[in-house]
């Protein structure tokens, strides 16, 4: 979010300041552009404007001495930033600095006898031949304001404020405007996050929601599309699992008359595979109600300090036994104790579903892999427990499906295992309620590798 409210702050700022300096830019290059020549409309204003000046430092000089002459040339380019020379009607330099840039201006004044003018980079340049009280002749060289720099100002410290105080106005201005258009932006980002993590309650806020412009009418588009999403899912959720409960009761008459069959009847083949199907049926529901149960109050489920060394090491302990009867096993590699904070059950059941799953289609003779170790990330470290089977693996594209309730890769191959479609979506619910993550990606030489992550906590064991 953060990335989000810099990168526009930028722009807006980029974009401003680049206005300012092409439209500055272009004014500057009018005058650099332009004919060097001053306009001849200019011409006697100039020329008085530096007779005046230049009279005042050849009576300095005349009365006072070289000295005095150019210390009044000197306060002179001090308060004007602008250049000031006199020489004498030779073209040499007897008061002033950098006259040197005025030296061939001299010499064309003494050659034609009469006024010289120039421009460069906005700035007029005079030259012109003035006579003394001795009846000696001089000539004064001088720059005038003529442009951008005469509007700019001309003393460089209030020239570094000046625009140090609009970089820093316009840079606050620019944030406000920017803290105005992100604020309810990053606002919605959050509430769709929310949103995309199961929290169907998030909302934008009506204080956001109350704005009069597009960005408001957006956040109440949001808002009212999360209240009908949270009221389909809610819905949906009611309705799985009020169908559950009512299944329950003839799912219990069927297994009452099932039994009554077989006194009357004897033993048969078709009361084992309807005892069977029965079993299915009732697994399926009771998985359903914990979907369901999930689904409602995974805000709400308890949590306590969970040692999930202990809790795997059950697992596999308990699986290993029943997957000797099929010629596999099941291995577990854990560096040390690892303590997350969850729901003891729920974790469990959906460890064991991951494991249970990876055993059946592992293949014979081969061994199910569990691992567990800590990843470490800059905020945050988490649990992590892989795993692995060497069956025939999935197809890329079903990596991410086979979390969803009732999914089958290949129905002919769920049936042989067993399988109703609902144990890794309920691993899936339990993991993410628990703030973790679960995943499955194709091993590098064959089977099915199933990584969960979940947050560790410290121990509160004294």
């Amino acid at each position: 979010m953060k990335l989000t409210f810099r990168s526009l702050l930028l722009k807006i700022f980029l974009w401003f300041w680049a206005t300012v300096l092409v439209t500055g830019i272009s004014l500057v290059l009018t005058f650099i552009l332009e004919p060097h020549g001053v306009p001849a409309q200019w011409h006697s204003t100039l020329a008085e404007t530096a007779r005046y000046s230049g009279t005042i430092a050849v009576e300095t000089l005349e009365r006072e001495g070289t000295p005095a002459a150019a210390s009044y040339l000197d306060r002179l380019v001090h308060d004007t930033a602008l250049k000031a020379c006199l020489f004498d009607i030779s073209g040499k330099i007897i008061a002033g600095d950098g006259c040197e840039t005025f030296q061939q201006m001299a010499t064309r004044v003494t050659g034609l006898n009469t006024s010289e003018f120039g421009m460069v980079f906005g700035i007029a340049r005079v030259a012109l031949i003035l006579k003394g009280n001795s009846r000696r002749q001089y000539i004064f060289a001088t720059e005038l304001p003529a442009g951008p720099r005469a509007a700019a100002g001309f003393n460089r410290t209030t020239f570094l404020v000046q625009w140090g105080v609009a970089f820093l106005v316009s840079g606050f201005v620019c944030y406000l405007l920017t803290r105005y258009i992100t604020a309810p932006i990053l606002r919605l980002r959050a509430a769709s996050q929310q949103l995309a993590t199961g929290d169907l309650s998030t909302r934008a806020g009506p204080e956001i929601a109350s704005r009069q412009d597009e960005i408001g009418d957006l956040l109440r588009d949001f808002d009212a599309m999360a209240s009908r999403i949270e009221d389909l899912v809610s819905g949906q959720r009611q309705l799985i699992s009020d169908v559950s409960h009512e299944l329950r009761s003839p799912l219990a008459r069927l297994n009452v008359a099932l039994d009554l069959g077989r006194q009357r009847k004897g033993n048969d083949a078709a009361f084992d595979q309807m005892e069977q199907d029965l079993a299915l049926l009732n697994e399926m529901i009771g998985r359903l109600l914990t979907i369901a149960k999930l689904d409602v109050s995974a805000r709400q489920v308890p949590m306590v300090q969970v040692d999930l060394t202990e809790l795997v090491s059950q697992i596999v302990r308990d699986a290993n036994f029943e997957a000797r009867v099929l010629d596999r096993a099941v291995q577990l590699t854990a560096e040390g104790p690892y303590l997350v904070r969850g729901n003891p059950e729920l974790l469990h059941g959906a460890i064991e579903n991951v494991v249970r799953n990876a055993i059946h289609y592992t293949a014979s003779g081969t061994s199910v892999e569990v691992s567990m170790q800590v990843v470490r990330q800059p905020k945050k470290s988490f649990v992590r427990v892989t795993i692995r089977d060497h069956g025939p693996g999935l197809p890329e594209s079903e990596l991410v499906n086979i979390f969803r309730p009732f999914y089958r890769v290949a129905d002919a191959r769920d049936r042989q295992s067993g399988g109703t479609g609902l144990g890794l979506a309920i691993a899936d619910r339990v993991i993410r309620t628990h703030g973790g993550t679960i995943r499955a990606e194709n091993a590098s030489s064959s089977g099915l590798m199933v990584e969960i992550l979940l947050p560790e906590c410290e121990s509160d064991l004294t």
